[in-house]
């Protein structure tokens, strides 16, 4: 594979991206040929990727709308990674234009392309932090979202790149510690799917800028602790409250779990 385009500055399109390649799973075009390269080695092994990363990207869109209409006004999404279709704030717009959606992400490039991308909406800020460093982050946060009202964190495909050795547990506590009764969150996460094919799927993210950290459906319940699930709990993300106007994909079950929790 080869890719005329020139790098930006500072991006290295020989290292694959883990947002760059989620990007290609959902048949967008902001990646590399090290990206497609990685990506495709992953559909070899686990062909239901791009299928998994479009029910994925449904699921949070349904999340979103179940969310403005219980009244959320401040949504922060942690590890956004690319701007594609079907966008966060575009979602929570169409029901609340007030509402306000600040974009976190680690990543330099992904900031900037997220900056460029989303410049001009006064409602829509994007934030380098990195959810590892819960300090930082949270200093990063003041001044764009209100801890006395209630706040919904979105963690759609981060928590499965974050080891247990960076405590993302603590990490997700920390949040809902610090905001209000009310507030949400809302996660999707890969599961150990096909076990005896996982150390492929290992090796291939440990060559690019993140390795997984997958867990299993007790394992990414723990993150819910202090939240009241809604129905129909940790599922499968297609099963996540479906719309019968939308057409399901021909796939075995997904390769993760998605749930939204409220903080009574």
């Amino acid at each position: 594979m080869t890719d005329p385009r020139p790098a930006p500055e500072g991006v290295d399109p020989n290292t694959p991206n883990v947002a760059r390649m989620y990007d290609y799973f959902l048949g967008g075009k902001n990646n590399f040929a090290a990206d497609r390269a990685a990506a495709e080695s992953i559909l070899a092994t686990f062909p239901d990727t791009r299928s998994s990363a479009i029910e994925g990207r449904a699921f949070l869109a349904r999340a979103v709308r179940t969310l403005v209409d219980a009244g959320v006004r401040q949504i922060v999404d942690i590890g956004s990674g690319l701007p594609t279709q079907g966008n966060v704030h575009e979602i929570a717009h169409v029901t609340a234009p007030d509402t306000r959606v600040t974009y976190v992400d680690y990543d330099p490039v992904v900031c900037s392309h997220a900056r460029a991308l989303l410049g001009g909406d006064p409602h829509v800020s994007v934030v380098r932090a990195d959810f590892r460093e819960p300090d930082d982050l949270i200093r990063r946060l003041e001044g764009l979202v209100d801890f006395d009202r209630p706040v919904a964190f979105l963690m759609f495909a981060i928590l499965h790149f974050i080891p247990d050795s960076a405590k993302p547990y603590e990490v997700v506590g920390r949040l809902r510690d610090l905001s209000a009764p009310g507030s949400y969150l809302a996660i999707s996460h890969a599961r150990d799917a096909r076990p005896e094919l996982t150390p492929e799927a290992l090796e291939i993210y440990n060559r690019a800028t993140a390795s997984l950290a997958l867990r299993t459906h007790e394992e990414i319940t723990r993150f819910f602790e202090g939240y009241e699930l809604l129905e129909p709990g940790l599922v499968y993300p297609e099963d996540w409250r479906p719309d019968p106007d939308e057409p399901r994909l021909e796939q075995a079950p997904s390769a993760g779990f998605s749930a939204v929790g409220r903080k009574p």
